[in-house]
């Protein structure tokens, strides 16, 4: 028996309400790009419209002019998507509460996860979307879920609840330890003072 292995989410696909809000939500909140159209293959009454969510994946959404926008929490029982999350800088987070409250949109944040910061809103039809800020930048020729699964070994080592910057930069350490090579005998931390 062999796995199949991933390399990425391809897209993620969400009802949405009719084209047009669906277009002024995920390009005119969230600034996706909107990459591509064509009708919904397997339903005809639907669009299928393509945004780029910043990383040149795709996000799509299917669309239909009988679908309003209706603020209603979608449902949160086991097996239904809870929220999705997308990656901001540091820059725009700082910002976003202020330009989602200007639409009147409500808020829930931000939101102290220890190796992020975060903030939730729903979109049209109730759908829980976060924006989430690393608070960490992974070396060069490693990824945040590299340096995620070494801050996590740190944390259970430790003892400690969740993770928190010391266990991040304590891991970006050990990463740079690995990766990087160096002429040095010792590369222990000291004090030239």
């Amino acid at each position: 028996m062999k796995k199949i292995q991933s390399q990425g989410v391809h897209h993620i696909t969400l009802n949405g309400a009719d084209r047009q809000t669906s277009i002024d939500f995920w390009e005119g909140v969230l600034g996706m790009p909107f990459v591509f159209d064509q009708p919904n293959l397997d339903n005809p009454r639907e669009g299928h419209l393509y945004f780029d969510p910043g990383d040149g994946r795709l996000i799509t959404i299917f669309t239909n002019e009988d679908r309003k926008p209706d603020p209603t929490k979608t449902p949160n029982e086991p097996g239904c998507v809870h929220h999705i999350a997308f990656n901001v800088s540091h820059a725009t987070f700082t910002h976003a509460k202020e330009r989602l409250e200007a639409r009147g949109i409500a808020v829930y944040g931000p939101k102290d996860r220890g190796f992020m910061d975060s903030i939730y809103f729903r979109d049209p039809l109730g759908f829980l979307i976060e924006l989430a800020c690393y608070r960490f930048e992974p070396p060069v020729g490693c990824t945040h879920a590299d340096v995620m699964i070494e801050a996590h070994r740190l944390r259970v080592a430790r003892g400690d609840y969740n993770i928190q910057e010391e266990h991040l930069a304590d891991a970006i350490e050990l990463l740079v330890l690995r990766r990087q090579q160096s002429l040095s005998g010792d590369r222990t931390a000291r004090n030239p003072y």
